[in-house]
């Protein structure tokens, strides 16, 4: 089992956002999570949000060793080009660290209050599997050109190429089964979902189905979900276990309102037996 740290990046000085990056790679986390909103999801009144693939290129040189990435990045917010130069641009920050994530974006009240459009699920969906092709063709070194309903490249190019071949691993988060799941069975290496062990087994066989009709070997595809640290240390095991029972391999621990005192003791007394189990 591998573990993320979630941030939790809203409404803290940048300088905390530092210092709990730090206490992840010196603590041993495999990756460190902020998220992809320009003002907070959570709370009421103003409070501090910073955009998110910035603030991983300047966390890249506060770091060493732990991996980067935001769950997840939304595809309305950028063009599908840009997000490919920023991910290329991180992974050569940050000594190829970058875990590129995406997802269909969820946050309506944001995207109107900062005039960002917000087309329908299924739109958001299409335009999703769209700039998965899109940065990944990209990536890939050679002139590249798409035309779909919603962009178009024409004989683009991005220099360097990224550190990691052929490109950073690309997470997808989706829970949806009809449409969401099948896209991640075409371009995810890594599956990142939401709901309880009985809920997510039962998605992962569909994904397994999926993965093999788009003639893919769903061991290819690694399966993660998130974890919370507010629960009794036994609880925390149990669900921590009944998630790997279902194919996890990956979870993103939430930071616990208890503060980092939770998360200290969470690395010292349950984080090691996890890992070896």
């Amino acid at each position: 089992m591998r573990f993320g740290l979630d941030l939790a990046q809203q409404r803290m000085p940048f300088t905390e956002l530092i210092a709990r990056a730090r206490f992840a790679d010196d603590a041993g986390f495999d990756g460190i999570w902020g998220f992809d909103h320009y003002q907070p999801m959570y709370g009421s009144g103003p409070g501090e949000c910073f955009e998110g693939n910035t603030t991983l290129a300047a966390l890249s040189g506060h770091t060493s060793g732990v991996r980067l990435g935001l769950l997840v990045t939304g595809v309305t917010y950028r063009h599908p080009s840009v997000l490919a130069a920023e991910a290329m641009t991180i992974d050569h920050a940050s000594g190829g660290r970058l875990e590129l994530s995406l997802g269909a974006a969820w946050f309506e009240p944001e995207h109107r209050a900062l005039g960002i459009p917000f087309p329908p699920t299924a739109e958001r969906i299409e335009m999703l599997d769209e700039a998965l092709t899109i940065i990944k063709g990209l990536l890939g070194g050679d002139d590249f050109s798409f035309e779909g309903r919603h962009w178009t490249i024409e004989r683009a190019r991005l220099h360097p190429l990224p550190v990691q071949r052929p490109h950073p691993p690309i997470w997808v988060g989706a829970s949806g089964e009809r449409k969401m799941l099948p896209l991640v069975a075409r371009h995810a290496d890594v599956w990142h979902t939401f709901g309880d062990p009985p809920t997510i087994a039962r998605k992962a066989a569909l994904l397994d189905r999926f993965a093999e009709e788009q003639g893919r070997d769903p061991a290819t595809i690694a399966r993660a979900a998130s974890l919370s640290l507010s629960e009794p240390w036994p609880e925390v095991r149990a669900n921590a276990e009944a998630l790997a029972a279902t194919g996890v391999g990956y979870l993103v621990c939430g930071w616990p309102s208890e503060g980092r005192s939770r998360v200290e003791e969470f690395v010292e007394q349950v984080m090691p037996d996890l890992r070896g189990a």
